[in-house]
């Protein structure tokens, strides 16, 4: 049974949320745009509310409870956007740091200088077999590179160069074709890695972007090892 508010209860109540209203601003406890709206509006209600329908108990406790929810949400959004903040400016110094460092990242392609050539490869699982060959422009593999039982992870690799007849191979730009299989089956999250070197960082709205000539811009998701 909910109690019938009298005229003066109602403006007690309502004396009372407005004087804690003008504590908390005196204390520097700002009260947000939405709490003021809201208590504007629920001390409206109270003061407006019919003395033989009052409001219930129940209600106004509710209504209380939706401030706070409300307001809890208000703060952790502000929070995120701190963690936000704060995490890009970590990725950015990250990235500067990687400034001159040869990193792996997805792809294909493979360049070799001097007759060397760096690059990688990734299993997502254990595989029986692995094999990557390497091929050149014209699309002919040149040199192929056989492993048993490799697991899971990121593999730094590097090719001396040497051809199948003992030659070595020109400077240039070669393709990497990998192969992963386990029980004879061929594994999906296998994937080649590219090796490039990373020559300056760029900032924006998407965050750090790292700059590797032959490569393009990368995430600092897309490094999979800097070494």
């Amino acid at each position: 049974m909910a109690v019938i508010a009298t005229p003066t209860s109602t403006s007690a109540v309502s004396q009372s949320l407005m004087d804690s209203m003008n504590t908390k601003a005196s204390t520097g406890n700002e009260i947000s745009a939405e709490q003021d709206k809201f208590m504007t509006l629920l001390i409206t209600q109270l003061k407006n509310q019919d003395p033989l329908n009052p409001l219930d108990n129940a209600q106004v406790t509710s209504q209380l409870a939706q401030l706070n929810t409300v307001t809890g949400i208000n703060k952790l959004n502000d929070t995120l956007e701190t963690l936000k903040t704060d995490l890009a400016a970590s990725q950015s110094a990250q990235a500067v740091n990687m400034i001159n460092h040869g990193v792996l990242a997805p792809g294909k392609s493979m360049q070799v200088a001097e007759g060397k050539g760096i690059f990688g490869i990734e299993l997502g699982s254990y595989a029986d077999t692995v094999q990557l060959d390497i091929k050149n422009s014209s699309g002919k593999v040149v040199h192929s590179l056989k492993m048993n039982n490799v697991e899971a992870g990121v593999l730094p690799l590097a090719w001396d160069g040497k051809l199948e007849d003992g030659t070595t191979a020109p400077d240039g730009t070669y393709t990497l074709a990998l192969t992963a299989t386990t029980s004879d089956k061929a594994l999906t999250d296998a994937q080649a890695l590219a090796f490039g070197t990373v020559a300056s960082v760029s900032t924006g709205p998407g965050g750090a972007k790292l700059n590797v000539p032959g490569m393009g811009q990368l995430t600092m998701d897309d490094i999979k090892q800097v070494l």
